[in-house]
C-alpha cells in the first residue's frame, strides 16, 4: 500500500484583503468582457495600393462562405495576394495566393450558397465566391463587379458588399484578352476584419 498522500491545491485567493490597519478592503471588481460590436465582426477592410476598400459580409445570405472569409483572413491569407483575373465593365477577381486562378486555401470546398434574384443580385460593388463548373466548388477566391451582371443572379454565392472604397476598387490593374489576366497585378497588402483593427488605426 502506498504511503503518498495527495498534492496540495492551491488555497483560493480569498475574495477581500485586510489593510494595515486590519479593516477589510473589497476586492477589486473582475473586468468586463469585451463586447464585439456584430456590424464590426462582420465588416471586412481591403488595403489596396489604391486605397483602403471596406466591405459588409453577409452572414443572412452565406454564412458558410462568410464564416471561411472571416477565418482565412484572420490566418494572414489573403495579404499579398493578386487581382489575377480582372475584366474592364464585368469584375476583379483575387483570393487565389498562386495567382493563376487555379489556387486556393487547404481548407474544403464549399457547399452553394446561392440567393435567389429576389432576395439578393450582382449589383455594382456585389462580392460573390468564385467557383468552377461545380456549384460546390467554391473556396477562398473572390469577385468584386464593376457592374450589375444578371446572367450572374442565383448561380453564385453573394458573400458581400462594398460600402466603402468603391473607387479605389475601379483603379485596380485591368487584364487582356478574353480571360483578363493580368500581368503585374495589384495585390492586397492586408485584409482584416474590423473587429480585429485598434480603434487607433480603423
Amino acid at each position: 500500500m502506498s504511503d503518498e498522500t495527495p498534492a496540495e491545491t492551491p488555497a483560493e485567493i480569498p475574495a477581500e484583503t485586510a489593510d494595515e490597519t486590519g479593516a477589510v478592503a473589497p476586492a477589486a471588481p473582475a473586468a468586463a468582457p469585451a463586447v464585439v460590436d456584430p456590424k464590426a465582426e462582420d465588416t471586412l477592410v481591403l488595403e489596396t495600393p489604391h486605397g483602403k476598400v471596406v466591405i459588409e459580409l453577409r452572414p443572412d445570405l452565406a454564412p458558410l462562405h462568410v464564416e471561411r472569409i472571416k477565418t482565412l483572413v484572420r490566418r494572414g491569407f489573403y495579404d499579398g495576394t493578386p487581382f489575377h483575373r480582372v475584366i474592364e465593365g464585368f469584375m476583379a477577381q483575387g483570393g487565389d495566393p498562386t495567382g493563376t486562378g487555379t489556387g486556393g486555401s487547404d481548407l474544403p470546398d464549399l457547399p452553394a450558397e446561392f440567393s435567389s434574384p429576389q432576395k439578393a443580385r450582382f449589383q455594382r460593388g456585389t462580392l460573390g465566391a468564385a467557383r468552377t463548373n461545380n456549384p460546390d466548388s467554391a473556396n477562398s477566391q473572390f469577385f468584386i463587379m464593376f457592374a450589375p451582371s444578371s446572367h450572374l443572379d442565383g448561380q453564385y454565392t453573394i458573400w458581400g458588399k462594398v460600402t466603402q472604397g468603391m473607387e479605389n476598387v475601379d483603379k485596380i490593374k485591368r487584364g487582356s484578352g478574353g480571360s483578363g489576366m493580368v500581368q503585374g497585378p495589384d495585390r492586397i497588402a492586408r485584409a482584416r476584419i474590423l473587429a480585429d483593427i485598434p480603434a487607433d488605426e480603423a
